[in-house]
């Protein structure tokens, strides 16, 4: 673990990150040395930061130290994590001047090879997300709503599940972004509300703009997903993974067809250092 550039084995009980999730984190590959799609994910940071009022100002040494982190691993995952530090009196920010910034390694999941292979089932999640625009698309430190999601999904046989907020709008998955194939064009949730913006999202969206490929983003119901022909989950990890199948609450379950996703996987595969 590196904490503002230094090894470290513990960081200070009083830190608000672990007093109030008051912070916000990023997830990267690192291959073969090197961080994929870097330059985005620190964008991502500097955003987040930015949105919730964190004054974190040394990106120069941080991007070194996360850069040094990846130089001597073939395959790995690397988390960066920015805290807003101690201080502040109760939940009030104020006189907490000193972010934290924590770099761990990882190994990649094992199960994100074969799921990019093979695809993967879903079902639907009977836990939503709350409404908040003040967070939303944002990677903050407080996940308690995804804790809740992997506790109910470890109960079932799914490799994930979708996500819907408390007016039953499709957000997201457990573990990434959504991106579904109808009528010509291809759809994603819109993140107005809630959800994670994750970097590879944005990556296949310039992605699709570049090439002149339809994309919307917008607020639909399962009935738009029902009707798809296609459908893949995202995110910095796996890439593109294909969904064969989505069990509905009904008992109902569809089947997909993988043909344009396996052209975008192949696609992103190659652009994304």
């Amino acid at each position: 673990m590196i904490v503002n550039g230094l090894p470290a084995l513990e960081i200070d009980i009083a830190d608000r990150a672990i007093q109030y999730g008051d912070g916000c984190f990023t997830t990267m590959v690192v291959r073969h040395g090197e961080i994929e799609l870097w330059s985005a994910h620190l964008e991502r940071l500097k955003h987040c930061c930015e949105r919730l009022y964190i004054p974190f100002s040394n990106w120069d040494e941080l991007t070194q130290s996360a850069l040094n982190c990846a130089r001597s691993e073939t395959l790995a995952v690397l988390k960066v994590l920015i805290s807003r530090g101690s201080g502040g009196r109760g939940y009030s920010p104020i006189g907490a001047n000193h972010p934290v910034y924590i770099i761990t390694r990882h190994a990649m999941p094992i199960q994100y090879g074969n799921w990019q292979e093979m695809g993967i089932e879903l079902n639907v999640s009977n836990i939503t997300l709350a409404k908040q625009p003040l967070l939303a698309g944002l990677k903050h430190l407080n996940r308690l709503e995804q804790v809740f999601i992997k506790r109910e999904l470890a109960l079932d046989a799914f490799h994930d599940c979708i996500v819907l907020d408390t007016d039953d709008i499709i957000v997201e998955s457990s573990v990434g972004n959504l991106f579904w194939f109808n009528e010509n064009a291809w759809f994603t949730p819109s993140l107005t509300f809630s959800g994670v913006e994750g970097v590879m999202r944005n990556h296949i969206i310039d992605y699709f703009t570049l090439n002149g490929i339809a994309i919307h983003q917008c607020r639909e119901g399962l009935s738009n997903l029902q009707s798809a022909s296609e459908v893949f989950v995202c995110n910095s990890l796996m890439g593109v993974v294909p969904v064969n199948a989505i069990e509905y609450a009904d008992g109902h379950r569809a089947y997909y067809r993988t043909d344009k996703t396996r052209q975008v996987q192949q696609e992103v595969t190659h652009h994304r250092v």
